[in-house]
């Protein structure tokens, strides 16, 4: 969501208006446990629909499973945020002609790119498949003070009461959120429920993901045989 710049009062008519629509569409998609990914037919499907180049992606990507599948969680934070922030940032509606379009992990992968979303969404579902509980997982919308736009990370929690820490794509370091005073919450989900944020807190609990509309369109879109093809290709 880079580059779109807002006043206050646009921000939070934006934001909070697509709350209960197009805005938590990828929630609940995959089950809490691990799922048994055939890396034979996602590199295939990846590099007959991108080219060459996807393919290897996802075998990096599937590399970086293997590797962190022993490690602790926040080694297995650490090499999944470093893997996608070596993706390039492109706006949707250049990458794929809509000016919102969340896009799986997998065409993500495929195409070496997308928006904020997108990478907090590949991260987000990435860790789940390491075994990271989405309990400690919230991708999160904020308001990005210093570049006066609206912006999205993921957000990790040890504990319940624990300071998140932020996985970002603009800040590559991972660090706790209180050392991100650039970044005001907005709202955050997982794949069970909906949180609201005030000016600060963890958020007021605004009821269970499920009932949630429009993330029916991400879970159909997450098998391979429904990839999309970008408007832009890049390598």
């Amino acid at each position: 969501m880079a580059g779109r710049l807002f006043d206050n009062k646009q921000f939070r008519r934006v934001c909070l208006s697509s709350i209960l629509t197009s805005c938590i569409a990828i929630t609940g998609i995959y089950a809490a446990a691990p799922q048994q990914l055939d890396s034979t037919v996602i590199v295939a499907s990846l590099q007959a629909h991108y080219g060459e180049r996807a393919g290897k992606r996802a075998n990096a990507w599937f590399r970086v499973l293997d590797e962190a599948s022993q490690l602790e969680e926040k080694q297995k934070l650490l090499k999944v945020n470093n893997f996608f922030n070596l993706f390039r940032f492109v706006d949707d509606i250049k990458l794929w002609g809509d000016s919102n379009y969340w896009a799986t992990p997998m065409e993500f992968i495929g195409v070496n790119g997308g928006d904020c979303e997108d990478f907090s969404i590949a991260k987000y579902f990435t860790l789940l498949q390491l075994g990271i509980p989405e309990e400690k997982m919230r991708i999160t919308m904020v308001k990005a003070t210093t570049l006066n736009q609206y912006h999205m990370v993921l957000a990790y929690y040890e504990t319940p009461a624990s300071i998140p820490l932020v996985l970002d794509n603009i800040d590559k370091q991972i660090k706790p959120a209180t050392q991100r005073g650039d970044l005001l919450p907005v709202y955050s989900f997982n794949g069970k429920q909906l949180w609201l944020n005030k000016e600060k807190g963890r958020g007021v609990l605004a009821g269970s993901s499920a009932r949630l509309e429009k993330w029916n369109d991400l879970r159909l879109r997450l098998g391979v045989d429904r990839l999309k093809q970008p408007k832009l290709r890049l390598e």
